[in-house]
């Protein structure tokens, strides 16, 4: 737990100190998720659960970017998307398309999935191989494409 929660707060102090206050506000609000989080279960957090919160907050950021750009508020755009770069600093490396696309097919030939109705299954097994590096939607996406076709 110390590595990644001793970086975000060592980023914060350094952060402080140059007045970056989107870096200062970002880091702020996710401290505080990690903090409800402890408080929530009991007990201190794992570099997991941190990363965990850290997905949450960057979900939040792509979300509201979508919602903002729907509304032409590219102030808004702009300071979500600065958000989202402070978060994505401490996101393990996020795979590309192709190489999800090969941890599909060999979860897929590992469970003999064939049809729709196995995306389910696929999915919940390609997501705890990857572990926080790649998106949710993306994995659904390329799951459902070969399972479809």
């Amino acid at each position: 737990m110390a590595n990644i929660l001793d970086k975000i707060n060592q980023d914060l102090i350094d952060a402080q100190k140059s007045k970056d206050t989107v870096m200062v506000s970002t880091l702020r609000l996710l401290l505080a998720d990690v903090k409800n989080a402890q408080i929530e279960k009991g007990s201190e957090l794992t570099d997991e659960e941190i990363i965990n919160q850290i997905q949450r907050g960057a979900k939040k950021r792509k979300e509201s970017i979508d919602a903002y750009q729907k509304a032409n508020r590219s102030d808004l755009v702009d300071k979500e998307t600065r958000e989202l770069g402070v978060l994505q600093k401490y996101l393990p490396k996020q795979l590309s398309q192709d190489e999800i696309g090969k941890i599909v097919d060999e979860i897929i030939s590992e469970t003999g999935a064939r049809s729709p109705g196995d995306i389910g299954k696929v999915i919940g097994q390609v997501m705890a191989k990857l572990r926080g590096r790649a998106d949710g939607s993306m994995v659904s996406e390329i799951v459902k494409s070969k399972l479809s076709s």
